[in-house]
């Protein structure tokens, strides 16, 4: 069932309409829903006459598709192979998971990295002699949970260039650049750990997403001309199994800027049509503060001082990475440029700062993160036209690590309902890999936020599922007449799901079926044929 000219969806239901419950044909035709009516209503043809494979939905729910606004996909593709100490507890527990894991693989002469430490809650600081003791002579190099921090050995020290005094800890940039280093593998390894990741995403429902990887565009552009194979049932292609909208650092940016590329060009060299329409050049990203795991974050009040270990931030404050006049500069620089910006802010006081510069250029963009906002800044992000691009799963993950360092001042703290109720512009994402690219998830802890035996956190912040899905859904309420064919089969409604099952439920939907331009990228068993 080739989706190149159309098909028609029989008897399926369309998830957030009006009328949810009631049985339509969708019609897509060259790439867009051309028709919807009732079941039975719409005759399978193309507009050359000719006929359209049918597929009988049987009453499954169709919904527009979903929409990752925050990805590292490199990474994401990378830490699925490296052994994980995120359960760990302390620096001696962490290095004890990550000889056992380099014993089970057996011993190689490559820098074993490692992902996951979140030391956040840990009573010391994770130093080089940590690693050293556990894995004596070897080359390790761990990245945190939240991608701002990096631990290694002295040996990983020593091969990497960082010198005989590296206390086997750095931050921000420096762990950035370290993590890369450590981490590099052959283009051509690389593009099929990415493309295989994009096509476990589109198994999921996934159609879009915004790659915010460190990297230059020309990484996609080569990507986009490697074969895809019939994998899950979608077509045999080239590139990605969905739409990728590739982001640029700033150390790229004059490159992109003689290019002469706009966000959403196509990437140049990009031969074939259906690939070059998948992927173009997303925003231009740039960083205002840190993390909040690194605690460098930048916040008006001061982290607690707890006595934990892991790295002081900056008069306790946290971390402005870029100075406000530099920043309205790059703001006006890009968009007069024709891009798209999206600001890294976590702290409040990086979010104020942000919006700062937004409004000193005039300009509109995206505010990435938006962890802690202060209750006056809330309607800034409509009234400035700024979207908040935030990540559920974060507020799950972190509320222990909130509780503990922004003491006294969770009650802002991904403030989700909040800013929708001041009329922002909310889209929702993963920041994989510091959480699962799964649409699923982020929308489940968007809606209850806990994994755990423990009561929601600060539950006055969840949101409605149909808010949830049309800030998953590129804000789309339900598939309409016009809109890109970019779609999802689900065997269950999720509000059937929530209302029988509830949050947790909405985790694991079976998905039967990912469309993107009205080609499969994802077909269960049950809809092959």
């Amino acid at each position: 069932m080739r989706g190149v000219d159309g098909m028609l969806l029989r008897s399926v239901r369309l998830v957030g309409a009006p009328d949810p419950r009631r049985a339509r044909d969708v019609l897509l035709l060259g790439g867009r829903v051309a028709a919807v009516a009732d079941a039975g209503a719409l005759d399978p043809r193309g507009l050359d006459g000719a006929a359209l494979p049918v597929l009988d939905g049987a009453g499954a729910a169709l919904l527009p598709g979903l929409v990752d606004a925050h990805v590292h996909l490199a990474d994401w593709a990378a830490d699925r192979r490296r052994p994980d100490v995120s359960g760990a507890r302390s620096p001696e527990e962490a290095a004890a998971l990550l000889a056992a894991a380099d014993a089970e693989r057996g011993r190689r002469d490559d820098v074993l990295v490692g992902r996951g430490f979140r030391d956040g809650l840990w009573p010391t600081s994770p130093r080089a002699h940590h690693l050293d003791a556990a894995l004596p002579g070897r080359a390790v190099v761990v990245a945190s949970q939240d991608l701002h921090s990096a631990w290694c050995s002295t040996e990983a020290a020593r091969r990497l260039g960082l010198g005989e005094d590296c206390s086997g800890l750095l931050v921000e940039g420096a762990a950035m650049a370290l993590l890369g280093d450590a981490g590099a593998v052959p283009p051509e390894v690389g593009d099929a750990w990415v493309l295989g990741a994009a096509q476990d995403a589109a198994a999921r429902g996934t159609t879009a997403l915004v790659d915010l990887q460190r990297a230059p565009v020309e990484d996609w552009a080569r990507r986009a001309g490697v074969a895809r194979p019939a994998a899950d049932g979608a077509e045999p292609g080239v590139g990605p199994a969905l739409r990728v909208a590739v982001g640029v650092w700033r150390e790229h940016l004059d490159g992109v800027l003689a290019a002469g590329l706009r966000s959403g060009d196509p990437l140049p060299g990009v031969g074939d049509p259906v690939a070059a329409d998948r992927v173009r050049l997303g925003p231009l990203k740039l960083f205002v503060d840190g993390s909040l795991g690194t605690r460098t974050a930048w916040c008006s009040c001061a982290y607690a001082k707890t006595g934990l270990g892991g790295v002081e931030p900056r008069d306790h404050h946290g971390m402005l990475l870029l100075p406000p006049d530099e920043l309205e500069a790059l703001l006006r620089r890009a968009t007069s440029a024709g891009l798209v910006t999206a600001v890294h802010a976590i702290g409040d006081a990086g979010v104020r700062a942000a919006l700062d510069a937004y409004e000193a250029a005039g300009c509109r963009g995206r505010v990435e993160h938006a962890q802690q906002v202060l209750a006056e800044d809330l309607p800034r992000f409509a009234a400035l036209g700024v979207t908040a691009s935030v990540q559920p799963r974060h507020a799950v993950d972190d509320r222990d690590l909130a509780d503990l360092h922004w003491a006294g001042a969770t009650d802002r703290a991904f403030p989700y309902a909040a800013l929708l109720a001041a009329g922002a512009d909310l889209v929702l994402g993963s920041d994989a890999p510091v959480a699962p690219l799964d649409p699923w998830d982020a929308l489940a802890s968007a809606l209850h936020r806990t994994l755990d035996e423990r009561g929601a956190w600060h539950p006055e912040q969840h949101l409605t599922l149909a808010q949830a899905l049309a800030a998953s859904c590129g804000g789309r309420p339900h598939v309409r007449v016009g809109d890109v064919a970019d779609l999802v089969l689900l065997a269950e409604d999720p509000a059937d799901v929530l209302a029988e099952r509830g949050p947790a439920a909405l985790r694991e939907p079976e998905v039967l079926g990912t469309l993107v331009g009205g080609r499969w990228t994802h077909r269960a068993t049950a809809l092959r044929g």
